[in-house]
C-alpha cells in the first residue's frame, strides 16, 4: 500500500533529486558544465517546496514535492519532482501520488497545477496539455549541407521586418501554448525582445542569419552563442510557410548548428511551444532530445 509522509528534513531528496537532475541533462547531450548552471537555477526556487516520502509497507520507494505560490493573483500548483525508484516503478505508486499532490494543490486554492518533466512519466500526464519543450542535441561535427541552401548574415535593411514578424510569431507561440493571454502574450513578447537584443543586430554573442535556396530567402534564424557554457540556444529557425515541405527545416537546423560550432560552442538548444507537433516530429527525427518537457492541468481535475 502507498503511503505518503511529508519530510521536515529534505537534505536525502535534494541530494538524490540534483543527482537525478544532472544525469538526465548530460543524458540529453548538456554537457556537465551547463548542466550545472542549468541545476544552479533550480536549486534557488526549492527552499519553498513541500516535499514527501513515497513509501509501501515502511519502505521508501521514491519522492514527491510540490508547492502553491501566487501566479498574476491566482494560486498555481507545480509538482516539482515525483519519482519512483526503477525498482518499484509500475505498482501504482505513481498514480497515488500524483493524486496526492493534485489534491494537495487544490486544498490551497490551486486552479492550475503545473509539472515539468525531465525523465519519461509513462502514461501518467497524458491528459496534462503540452505547454512546451526544451530540446538540445550535442553537435560533434560540421552538419552535412542541404544542396542549393545556403545561409548568410541578416543586414540591417531586412532586421526591422523580421524583427516585427518575430515578435508576432512569439506571441502566436506563446498564446497557443495556453500560456498567456493575447494581451499578455505581446506585453511579454515587448519585454523579452527588448531584454534579449537590446542593441539589435548589433547585440554581442548573437547571429541573425537569412537562409535561402537558389538564392531566394527562404526563412530566417536568430541564435545566442554563450547562453550556457558550450551551449548555444536556438530563439528562432524558421522557414517561410510557402516553402514547408521541401526539406528546408532540416536545412534551417543544420545553418543553426554550423553557427553553433563557428561559435565555438558545441551543443544546440532551443524551445518548441505546445500545440507546434510538426516542429517537435522534425526535431525527433533530428536527432534533438527532449531536455525538459512542461505540462499542465486545470483543477479541481474534471470527474471524467
Amino acid at each position: 500500500m502507498t503511503e505518503i509522509s511529508v519530510l521536515g528534513d529534505h537534505t536525502d531528496w535534494q541530494n538524490d533529486f540534483e543527482q537525478r537532475l544532472r544525469a538526465s541533462h548530460t543524458a540529453a547531450g548538456i554537457g556537465v558544465a551547463a548542466a550545472e548552471r542549468m541545476l544552479e537555477g533550480v536549486r534557488g526556487g526549492i527552499g519553498d517546496w513541500t516535499v514527501a516520502e513515497i513509501t509501501d509497507a515502511g519502505v521508501r520507494v521514491g519522492y514527491v514535492a510540490v508547492v502553491v505560490a501566487d501566479e498574476k493573483g491566482a494560486p498555481t500548483g507545480r509538482i516539482g519532482d515525483l519519482h519512483i525508484d526503477a525498482l518499484h516503478a509500475g505498482r501504482g505508486h505513481e498514480r497515488a501520488a500524483r493524486d496526492w499532490a493534485e489534491g494537495w494543490c487544490v486544498e490551497r486554492g490551486a486552479g492550475r497545477l503545473d509539472i515539468r518533466l525531465t525523465e519519461p512519466a509513462g502514461g501518467l500526464f497524458d491528459d496534462y496539455g503540452v505547454r512546451g519543450q526544451l530540446r538540445a542535441r550535442r553537435v560533434s561535427s560540421p552538419p552535412e549541407p542541404v544542396e542549393g541552401v545556403t545561409a548568410r548574415p541578416m543586414t540591417p535593411a531586412e532586421y526591422p521586418e523580421w524583427l516585427v514578424s518575430e515578435k508576432a510569431a512569439y506571441v502566436g507561440d506563446i498564446v497557443r501554448a495556453g500560456a498567456l493571454s493575447p494581451e499578455e502574450a505581446v506585453l511579454k513578447s515587448d519585454r523579452d525582445f527588448a531584454e534579449l537584443i537590446p542593441e539589435g543586430l548589433a547585440t554581442p554573442d548573437n547571429t541573425f542569419l537569412v537562409i535561402e535556396a537558389a538564392g531566394e530567402p527562404i526563412g530566417t534564424g536568430w541564435l545566442r552563442h554563450g547562453y550556457l557554457p558550450g551551449v548555444t540556444y536556438g530563439f528562432s529557425l524558421y522557414v517561410q510557410e510557402r516553402h514547408r515541405g521541401k526539406g528546408y527545416g532540416r536545412a534551417a537546423m543544420s545553418a543553426g548548428e554550423q553557427a553553433t560550432l563557428a561559435a565555438g560552442d558545441s551543443t544546440l538548444m532551443f524551445t518548441v511551444w505546445g500545440g507546434n507537433e510538426v516542429a517537435m516530429n522534425l526535431y525527433t527525427r533530428a536527432g534533438y532530445r527532449v531536455v525538459e518537457e512542461r505540462r499542465s492541468l486545470a483543477l479541481p481535475r474534471s470527474a471524467a
